[in-house]
């Protein structure tokens, strides 16, 4: 009797472990720019370190008013850094979580200097040009909707007159 409780109490809790870890899985990143709404799946399986460090970040609201400081047609859109330069950062490394999901339109990927683990909070987004990127930078999202608005960043390093996330939450 006392073992067949103990299973069932091991049972209860692998059932509870499996929905969060879904629940986790289905979490989108809701940023609201300049030119509009951006859905970005998080990928909490590939690079969980990055989505618990972005979401944490996302919850403090560190992402609210920062601008897409460099834009480059046909390869990416980059942003998080609160000094608008590309040399800041939230003050917290992360070491590489490198992976082998394929750099492609919309995949969300940390911006890093050339150490591997330098990744803090600032992010780019692809474009067409990014798959020589797998496996060299941490990817941990992919844009399900809304990849036109990226498209329509203003485009520069910086650009003159640089588009921005208004909000960034979490959404289930």
């Amino acid at each position: 009797m006392m073992k067949s409780i103990l299973l069932h109490l091991l049972g209860v809790g692998f059932l509870i472990m499996s929905e969060t870890s879904t629940a986790e899985t289905n979490k989108i990143l809701l940023l609201e720019t300049s030119q509009g709404q951006v859905e970005v799946t998080l990928l909490p399986d590939i690079a969980p370190n990055h989505v618990a460090r972005i979401s944490e970040l996302v919850e403090s609201g560190f992402y609210d008013g920062i601008i897409f400081h460099r834009v480059i047609p046909g390869f990416m859109a980059q942003t998080g850094d609160p000094d608008g330069t590309g040399m800041g950062g939230s003050g917290e490394k992360l070491n590489a979580e490198f992976s082998d999901y394929e750099y492609r339109l919309g995949t969300v990927g940390m911006a890093r200097s050339s150490s591997p683990d330098s990744a803090d909070s600032q992010f780019f987004i692809c474009f067409d040009g990014c798959q020589h990127l797998t496996g060299q930078y941490t990817a941990w999202g992919q844009v399900e909707n809304g990849m036109e608005i990226i498209e329509k960043l203003a485009v520069g390093e910086p650009p003159e007159e640089p588009d921005q996330i208004i909000s960034a939450k979490l959404i289930d």
